[in-house]
């Protein structure tokens, strides 16, 4: 079933992509994330995200990732995601037309990121990413690393000449940013980076999250999420605690300059829910897995739902 901005919503999870050390994907450990991603029962999974390194693959590895989702998704009843982003507005357009043959149930874009797009090229871009996907919803992936970061207001805009937009993935901004999305993004389902999702959700802002949290497990993040719905204040304790986790252990290697994708990975690791390593494609640079042991221990005393939450 197609979603809408009312039912895209929750704790979706991110397919990281396992690579070899001769930088070839391992489509074992793929196939086997993807089944134990469905296993944990998240509301969703989304392919080809940053972490999945969508910027660094080829055409041919780009539809055998998600044929591999597609195929495992349909079959157990999971809702997923494509991602088919690429710096070149040309060759995403060519990966959305031949997602659409996937059936997904909304595919993800960026905007143009070589040369900046004005508002004009914004809304032709998302205009003929619209009439490719033949009725496919999409979702704007606009992080704070993109050359073109949207205002809220930006989004009042896209309503009436883009209504196949349903929702954005944003990093949540101060008390106006707040008050602006509920006014001008209201059209939208808003999705917020995972550790910072019950604050969000207590505001009325997010209605989910393409969560980094559910890399360290996406079973406890997917719990989290199901508390938020009962118990907010002690969801928001848990954020607490994760954001004292990312400051204490995550924000130093943000700080030596490593990439979100080998953040990503990295927290998979610590959390050991999924075998993917922390291995990046070339030419970019990876957090070492024997740094994990120490932050393990350290992620163990701040998040122990983390980890006394199993498969």
């Amino acid at each position: 079933m197609r979603l809408t901005a009312e039912t895209l919503k929750g704790n979706w999870a991110t397919l990281l992509l396992p690579v070899n050390t001769d930088d070839s994907i391992n489509y074992t450990l793929l196939a086997e994330e993807i089944d134990q991603l469905i296993a944990a029962q998240v509301d969703g999974i989304y392919s080809n995200g940053s972490a999945g390194e969508f910027h660094n693959q080829t055409e041919a590895e780009f539809d055998k990732i998600n044929e591999l989702l597609a195929s495992k998704c349909r079959m157990a009843g999971m809702p997923f995601q494509i991602g088919a982003s690429h710096p070149s507005p040309i060759i995403s357009k060519q990966r959305l037309q031949r997602s659409v043959a996937l059936l997904p149930d909304a595919i993800q874009v960026i905007l143009p990121d070589w040369i900046v797009a004005n508002q004009q090229e914004q809304v032709s871009f998302l205009q003929g990413m619209s009439h490719a996907a033949a009725g496919i919803p999409l979702v704007l992936y606009n992080p704070p690393h993109a050359k073109m970061v949207l205002p809220p207001q930006a989004y009042a805009g896209f309503k009436d000449l883009v209504p196949s937009l349903i929702g954005i993935k944003v990093l949540s901004g101060d008390v106006q940013w707040v008050n602006d999305m509920k006014r001008y993004g209201k059209h939208l389902s808003v999705f917020v980076p995972g550790h910072m999702l019950a604050t969000g959700f207590a505001n009325g802002i997010a209605s989910g999250a393409y969560s980094n949290v559910a890399c360290i497990n996406a079973k406890a993040a997917q719990q989290w999420w199901d508390d938020m719905q009962t118990d907010i204040n002690s969801a928001l304790d848990l954020e607490f605690r994760i954001q004292q986790f990312f400051k204490e252990c995550i924000v130093p290697y943000q700080q030596q300059r490593f990439s979100n994708p080998a953040l990503d990975k990295f927290l998979s690791a610590v959390g050991g829910y999924i075998n993917v390593g922390t291995r990046l494609r070339w030419p970019y640079h990876f957090i070492s897995e024997d740094e994990v042991l120490t932050i393990r221990k350290r992620a163990q005393a701040l998040i122990p739902e983390f980890f006394t939450t199993k498969h």
